[in-house]
């Protein structure tokens, strides 16, 4: 009894999974924005925090990343499909042109930010591959003062 109702739930599950693959679709990428740089005077345990924003400065992805050696390089994964959609299908269709604006980088060490710095997507980010951005140069956001970087 319990081996025919495994063998059933087995072969339901099996029929379930080769369905759904026939009606997904991945219309939209997931794209990558590339954040790297130098930290002058990096304070010990510094933390790079990136925050991407969209228009309308709505909140998007973010990401952080321990600075090591006085530097960093965070990618942080972005999903470009504008709308939701409804049951498979948009109404309207969904969009795949879904970029942030501004990119935020700050450097953080025991609850105190340092230095932060606004990047903006079409001017201080060139496509390196595609659905990959990165810095078109290096940031250098600045510790405090008199600290020895950490190595």
């Amino acid at each position: 009894m319990v081996y025919g109702m495994f063998k059933a739930l087995a072969g339901t599950l099996s029929i379930c999974v080769i369905f759904s693959g026939a009606f997904l679709r991945a219309e939209c990428s997931i794209d990558t924005i590339i954040v790297n740089g130098q930290v002058e005077h990096a304070p010990r345990k510094g933390i790079v925090k990136v925050q991407l924003i969209y228009p309308n400065d709505k909140m998007g992805e973010s990401g952080d990343v321990t600075v090591e050696d006085g530097s960093f390089r965070i990618p942080i994964l972005f999903f470009t499909q504008s709308r939701a959609p409804f049951l498979n299908r948009s109404i309207p269709p969904e969009k795949c042109a879904r970029k942030p604006k501004t990119i935020v980088v700050s450097l953080i060490a025991n609850d105190q930010e340092y230095d932060r710095v606004s990047l903006d997507m079409t001017k201080d980010f060139k496509e390196i591959e595609l659905s990959t951005y990165a810095l078109r140069s290096e940031i250098l956001p600045h510790g405090p003062q008199g600290t020895t970087p950490t190595r």
